[in-house]
């Protein structure tokens, strides 16, 4: 149980440091099937059970269309949970592959998903999306940003869309990727193989490898990143309450 209560300490403080959930929320988890939207959505089935503000919690996998991709283990453990689930059906994965035919597809890809979750959260009755970023993910993609844009910026916490009128919440940004793995491990989550081509062939996971050789010498870099990151106020991020009144 100390993984189960780890985990939800950290998204616990999450959502009240950046003031993510509000009563009356109907909150879609967009569940990719992998460790992190997996390990999000457990926390907060059960966080809603004793968060001082009443909310609900809905499942939402984005089905891409490629061939071998079984979401019944994902549905069952939603329903396991007592978590409504919703499996969309695109074929995102045809037209990036056979009539784009994309030489860089992971940006079209990411973008298509995004739009097919905010409209099926829509459709269900949410006003807003949790997705399952967490604080490696953060910081990879600050240095990505700035190596190859040339700029200081990386997602925010907590981001309103106007065109869809949906918030987008990251409650995991204070769980490090360690943490999320082991507990995945831990609770046996039911976690699905990528049938993506492109899948561990990206720049994300370069970025990755890159701070992972770079931190075997400067141990704690990671960290250090994400503190000036939250020092500086880098797209919404700030430092938590107690360590401003220091």
């Amino acid at each position: 149980m100390n993984e189960e209560k780890h985990i939800l300490s950290l998204v616990r403080r999450a959502v009240d440091d950046y003031g993510m959930i509000e009563v009356g929320d109907k909150i879609a988890v967009g569940i990719s099937g992998g460790k992190d939207s997996l390990t999000l959505l457990f926390a907060l089935s059960v966080l809603r059970k004793f968060y001082p503000k009443p909310f609900e919690v809905v499942g939402i996998s984005i089905d891409l269309g490629f061939e071998g991709m079984d979401f019944s283990a994902v549905e069952a453990f939603c329903r396991s949970l007592d978590v409504p689930f919703l499996r969309e059906k695109t074929e995102i994965a045809k037209i990036i592959f056979e009539v784009r035919e994309e030489s860089n597809p992971c940006s079209l890809c990411a973008n298509m998903r995004r739009g097919a979750l905010h409209r099926a959260a829509k459709e269900a009755g949410c006003n807003k999306v949790a997705l399952g970023h967490h604080n490696d993910d953060a910081v990879e993609t600050f240095m990505m940003n700035l190596f190859f844009e040339g700029r200081l910026g990386c997602f925010s916490p907590v981001t309103y869309l106007s065109n869809r009128d949906i918030t987008v919440i990251r409650p995991l940004i204070y769980a490090e990727e360690k943490d999320v793995v082991y507990f995945a491990r831990r609770k046996a989550l039911p976690i699905l193989e990528s049938k993506c081509p492109e899948n561990h062939a990206t720049e994300r996971e370069n970025m990755k490898n890159l701070l992972t050789q770079i931190e075997k010498g400067n141990k704690g870099l990671r960290h250090r990143i994400f503190h000036a990151m939250c020092k500086s106020e880098i797209d919404g991020f700030h430092l938590e309450k107690d360590e401003k009144q220091e």
